[in-house]
C-alpha cells in the first residue's frame, strides 16, 4: 500500500512543532516527523496540553516526557482547566478544549521558533468530519472536510487510516497511551467514530478513505468555485455599519457563486453562518421586500432596497429553558445534558464538579433563582450568584447552567459541583449524576 504520508507540506530545513497527546495518532504523527527530520533536516519539537479533566491526564504527560527525552525530542508541556475556560466563555467542553489547544500550540511555535504546526488527524477523522458536517446540514465547504494546511497549521495524516497507523506502531514497537474518553459515546464525534463509521466499513474496508478522498476531489471544486466569487465579494463596500452589498451582484450571479459571495461577505464584515444562514441571505436579496432582515451569528442582516447590509451587533438571547424534573437516564435541558442512574454510591461520592452521587430523592432541573445558595466541599455557603461571578461567567450565560434542585434549594450547580449536605453516604442507595456541557 502506498504511503500516504505528505512529507511534502513541510519544506525542507523547516522547523516544525508536533502536537503530542500520546495516544496512537500522535505518536505516529511524531515518528514520521523525526523520518523527517533524518531526511529533509527538519527541525523537530513537541508540545503537549493537559486539558484538566481526567485523573489519567498526568500519566499520559509522563509517558511523553520520557518518550521524547529518550529521542532528544524538546517537549514544551502546560495544563489549562479547560472545563472554567468552558463555563467562563459560555462553551462547550469540546469547543472549549479545542481552543485552549490551539492557542498553547500556536504560543509554543512561537517560543520555539517552528514556523508550522502539525497536528495528527487521519483520514479516519476526515471522514467524521464530513460526516458531522453532512448529519449537521452544509454546503459544499462543509464537505471539503479538514484541510491539510491552514496558516501554518498542517495535516500531514490526512490520507493516512487507522489501521496503517497501528500497523505501522505495532511492527516498530512504538507504545502510546489512550484517552478513555474516546470510548465513550456521550459526544456525537464518537458516536459517528464508533458506530456509524464501522457500518460503513462493512459495505467497503476503504470507506473512510474514499469519503477522505471525496473531500479532497470537493475541495478543489469548492476552491475554484470560491475564487470565481471573489469579484462579487468586491463589489461590497465597507461603512460604519458593517458592509453594504449590491442585490443586483447577487442576482445576476448563478446561485453557487452567489451563496460564496454571501459567504464572502459574512467574513468581511465580521459575521458568522453555515448553509441555512446563506439560503436565507440569498432569498433576502432575491425576494420582493425591500427592507426585511434576518438575524445571523454575530449580527444582522437586512434589505435596503438595492442593497444588503451586513451588520455586526449583539445577537438576541434566547430564554433559559423550562424547568424539568430529572429522571433516570439521559436528559437534555439546554445545551447541557444531565445523566441521572440510580446505583449505589462508591467510597467517594464526589468525583468532580461534573460528575458525583446525590442521595437519592426527587430533583428538578432548572435555571438559577434568586436567593440560590450553596455550599462546596468545604468552603462556606455561597450564592449561585456570586459563584458566577467569581468564575467570570458572562452575564448573558449564567441562566442557561443548570441548577438541580430539591425543593426550593439548590443541591447541585453545572459545573461547579454539588451541595455537601446532598451528598449521599458512601454504600448507600444514591443518584448518579453527569453533566455535559454542549456534549451533544
Amino acid at each position: 500500500m502506498a504511503d500516504g504520508f505528505r512529507f511534502d507540506l513541510i519544506p525542507p530545513g523547516a522547523g516544525v512543532l508536533c502536537a503530542v497527546s500520546g495516544g496512537a495518532d500522535s505518536m505516529y504523527l511524531l515518528c514520521r516527523l523525526l523520518e523527517g527530520r533524518e531526511r529533509y533536516g527538519w527541525t523537530v519539537c513537541a508540545a503537549h496540553l493537559d486539558h484538566g479533566l481526567r485523573e489519567s491526564a498526568g500519566r499520559d504527560a509522563d509517558f511523553v516526557r520520557a518518550w521524547c527525552e529518550a529521542r532528544g525530542v524538546p517537549l514544551s508541556a502546560g495544563r489549562e482547566d479547560v472545563a472554567a475556560l468552558a463555563r467562563r466563555e459560555g462553551l462547550g467542553i469540546e469547543e472549549a478544549g479545542r481552543a485552549a489547544r490551539y492557542r498553547f500550540l500556536e504560543d509554543t511555535a512561537r517560543e520555539t521558533g517552528c514556523a508550522l504546526i502539525a497536528t495528527g488527524h487521519h483520514a479516519g477523522d476526515n471522514a467524521e468530519t464530513v460526516l458531522m458536517n453532512l448529519i449537521r446540514g452544509c454546503g459544499l465547504k462543509g464537505l471539503t472536510g479538514i484541510p491539510q494546511r491552514r496558516g501554518n497549521i498542517v495535516r500531514p495524516m490526512l490520507e493516512v487510516s487507522r489501521p496503517e497507523i497501528e500497523s505501522y506502531l505495532r511492527e516498530r514497537a512504538v507504545p502510546h497511551v489512550e484517552d478513555e474518553t474516546n470510548a465513550g459515546l456521550d459526544y456525537a464525534r464518537n458516536r459517528v467514530r464508533h458506530r456509524l463509521l464501522p457500518l460503513l466499513e462493512e459495505l467497503n474496508p476503504r470507506a473512510a478513505a474514499h469519503i477522505a478522498a471525496a473531500a479532497r476531489r470537493l475541495g478543489e471544486d469548492e476552491e475554484l468555485l470560491s475564487a470565481q466569487a471573489a469579484p462579487l465579494i468586491a463589489q461590497g463596500l465597507d461603512i460604519p455599519e458593517g458592509l453594504a452589498l449590491p442585490v443586483r451582484a447577487l442576482r445576476e450571479a448563478p446561485r453557487p457563486l452567489a451563496l460564496r459571495c454571501c459567504a464572502g461577505a459574512l467574513e468581511r464584515a465580521g459575521l458568522r453562518g453555515g448553509a441555512v444562514h446563506l439560503d436565507k441571505i440569498l432569498a433576502l436579496a432575491l425576494g420582493e421586500g425591500p427592507s426585511a432582515q434576518i438575524h445571523v451569528p454575530g449580527g444582522t442582516v437586512r434589505r435596503q432596497y438595492e442593497l444588503l447590509v451586513f451588520s455586526p451587533g449583539p445577537e438576541p438571547e434566547p430564554g433559559p429553558p423550562p424547568p424539568m424534573e430529572l429522571v433516570e437516564g439521559k436528559s437534555r435541558w439546554g445545551d447541557w445534558t444531565v445523566t441521572c442512574i440510580q446505583g449505589t454510591c462508591p467510597e467517594k461520592a464526589y468525583i468532580s464538579p461534573w460528575e458525583f452521587y446525590l442521595e437519592p430523592g426527587r430533583y428538578t432541573i432548572r435555571p438559577r433563582r434568586e436567593g440560590d445558595r450553596i455550599a462546596l466541599g468545604p468552603r462556606p455557603s455561597k450564592t449561585v450568584k456570586k459563584l458566577m461571578i467569581d468564575e467570570k461567567i458572562p452575564a448573558r450565560r449564567r441562566d442557561h447552567v443548570p441548577v438541580l434542585a430539591a425543593g426550593e434549594e439548590a443541591a447541585a450547580v453545572g459545573g461547579f459541583g454539588p451541595e455537601r449536605s446532598r451528598l449521599a453516604r458512601p454504600g448507600g442507595p444514591a443518584l448518579h449524576i453527569i453533566l455535559k456541557d454542549g456534549g451533544e
